[in-house]
């Protein structure tokens, strides 16, 4: 029987290669993705985002292993593989990473061997980004706002 931190490879969520998918999606193991999907991914798990596959979606999850397109952050806990027919337009934070010859990648990327360093990384992007969701409230074009008083 074999043992360690990936020994599991039965897959829990599959969305198909002619599968489009709005929302945000939370699942408890292996996630496989061939469709298009527009919300969030957050897997307490392995994640295989196929060739095939298009998402605009923030991706988190234990060991993500990325073919198709990501337009959207990644955020691996143990390793990220970026095969060569992947792109990813977005900011990545993960301990280990792999990118194959010709997969094209435009955002930051952080690698973070240690504990302390991991933790510190996560916490400054998520704070980050909770800041830039409320920015637009401060953009010339938004509607004043009224006080009803």
């Amino acid at each position: 029987m074999a043992s360690g931190k990936h020994a599991d490879f039965s897959i829990n969520t599959i969305i198909g290669p002619n599968t489009s998918l709005v929302g945000n999606i939370e699942t408890g193991g292996f996630t496989r993705v061939d469709g298009s999907i527009i919300g969030d991914v957050n897997a307490n798990g392995r994640v295989m985002i196929g060739e095939r596959a298009r998402m605009k979606s923030n991706i988190t999850g234990t060991a993500i292993t990325i073919g198709g397109v990501v337009y959207g952050n990644v955020i691996a806990k143990e390793s990220l593989v970026i095969l060569s027919s992947a792109l990813i337009l977005g900011d990545i934070i993960t301990r280990r990473i792999q990118a194959d010859d010709g997969c094209l990648i435009h955002g930051k990327i952080m690698v973070c061997p240690d504990e302390e360093s991991w933790t510190g990384a996560v916490n400054e992007f998520r704070d980050d980004q909770g800041i830039k969701s409320v920015l637009p409230i401060f953009s010339r074009n938004a509607a004043p706002i009224k006080n009803e008083a």
